[in-house]
C-alpha cells in the first residue's frame, strides 16, 4: 500500500473484521455486550445494518474506533480480497491476521509520530528504516504471526530508547510506560 494510504481506514475494502474480532461491554459506548471473535448482531454481510444511526442506537464506541487501516490491508493485501463471509474457513486466520496487523499499524503510527522529534541522525535513520519496512512490506499471514515475537520487539526497543520524546500514555499502549 502506498505510504499515504497505509493507515487510512477504508471499511468498503474490509470484511468487517473489527465487528468480528473485537469485544465490548455494555455501557456508555455500547448498547450491548459482545464477546471477542463473534460477529456483531448488527452485521449484515460485511456492512453494519445500523451504521447511519450508530449514535442513536447507543453504539458511539463503533464511531470512535479506527483500526488505522489494518482491516482493509488484511483483506486486500494478505487475503487478496477474500473474506471470511465468502470463505468461512478463513475466519480464524483472518482474525489472527487482523489482530497482528493492528499491532503493525500501531507501531507505524508511533514511528510516524516520532518523525516530529529532534532525533539523533542514527535514530532518525533507524526510525525511517522501521517505518519503511512496515509500510512497504507485503505481509503474509505467517509473517504477521511472527511479527510480535520478532520485529515488534526490535521496534519496541527502539521506541523505548526514544521514549523521552513521547507522552507516557502513548507508550503505555505498548506496555512500555
Amino acid at each position: 500500500m502506498p505510504q499515504a494510504d497505509c493507515l487510512k481506514t477504508d471499511c468498503s475494502q474490509c470484511a468487517a473484521l473489527c465487528c468480528l474480532v473485537l469485544a465490548f461491554d455494555q455501557g456508555k459506548d455500547f448498547a450491548f455486550s459482545k464477546n471477542p471473535c463473534e460477529p456483531c448482531r448488527n452485521l449484515s454481510g460485511h456492512l453494519c445494518a445500523i451504521h447511519d444511526r450508530l449514535n442513536e442506537a447507543g453504539m458511539p464506541g463503533c464511531i470512535a474506533y479506527d483500526c488505522l487501516g489494518a482491516g482493509n490491508r488484511v483483506v486486500q493485501e494478505v487475503f487478496a480480497g477474500q473474506t471470511w463471509q465468502q470463505e468461512p474457513r478463513l475466519m480464524r486466520v483472518m482474525m489472527e491476521a487482523f489482530s497482528a496487523m493492528r499491532e503493525v499499524h500501531k507501531r507505524i503510527d508511533l514511528l510516524r509520530a516520532a518523525e516530529m522529534f529532534p532525533l539523533e541522525p542514527h535514530s532518525e535513520q533507524e526510525r525511517r528504516a522501521f517505518q519503511d519496512r512496515l509500510e512497504n512490506h507485503r505481509w503474509s499471514g505467517t509473517e504477521l504471526n511472527e511479527f510480535e515475537a520478532e520485529l515488534a520487539l526490535e521496534i519496541d526497543m527502539f521506541l523505548y530508547g526514544i521514549k523521552d520524546h513521547f507522552p507516557v500514555d502513548i507508550l503505555a499502549s505498548l506496555k512500555m510506560g
